[in-house]
């Protein structure tokens, strides 16, 4: 098996990769997905959060408010430090028990949104970084998200940076062009991931 993460900025278009990895076959992780699911009602995670937070950040339906809870911890380095050390690690032990279902010639897909800003690299046998230009994600997310700029600059203010991203990449998609030129390059990753991973389950066969 080959753990994979795919991470990049907000814009890149990372999404689209994640689908195309699926396509493919991939066995896909979706991080985003899975703190989503984590902190549904009647879960440890959401009540650990309501611990903290307050019932403030609960709708009348008792789901999780986030874009209130957003607004609490968006600029506030101790709030989203102490709700990343409630979410974070329920993700990492339910990415574990989907990553553990893998079969052994599995290539699985980490999709990491804030890989590089949490220091994750190290946990993936290959990390693969959507690059695009800070021009190109600004104005997808103003036409395509609906975003007004200042909004879509601060968003990407709070990432990592392209440099920082690039420095942890052992494979880069360029997708700052055109989006029909951006399959072949995810089929070609696609193809060296395969091959790696069949590398990774020989040694392991062998040893």
């Amino acid at each position: 098996m080959l753990s994979v993460g795919l991470t990049g900025g907000i814009g890149s278009g990372k999404s689209t990769v994640s689908e195309l990895f699926a396509s493919y076959g991939a066995l896909v992780i979706d991080a985003d997905r899975i703190a989503r699911e984590v902190v549904e009602p009647g879960t440890l995670g959401l009540a650990a959060v309501v611990a903290e937070f307050g019932e403030e950040v609960l709708r009348p339906d008792r789901t999780l408010d986030r874009p209130k809870l957003g607004a609490i911890v968006f600029g506030d380095q101790d709030r989203l430090q102490a709700l990343n050390a409630i979410v974070h690690p329920l993700v990492s032990r339910r990415s574990a028990e989907l990553e553990a279902e893998a079969g052994r010639d599995d290539v699985v897909i980490h999709d990491v949104p804030l890989l590089t800003e949490n220091g994750l690299a190290p946990l993936y046998d290959v990390v693969v970084v959507v690059d695009a230009a800070p021009q190109t994600q600004l104005a997808r997310l103003v036409q395509w998200r609906g975003m007004d700029a200042d909004e879509a600059r601060s968003r990407m203010t709070a990432q990592a940076t392209r440099e920082q991203r690039l420095a942890v990449a052992d494979l880069v998609i360029d997708n700052d062009g055109p989006w029909d030129a951006l399959e072949p390059q995810v089929r070609k990753v696609w193809e060296q991931l395969r091959e790696r991973g069949a590398s990774v389950s020989g040694s392991s066969m062998r040893s």
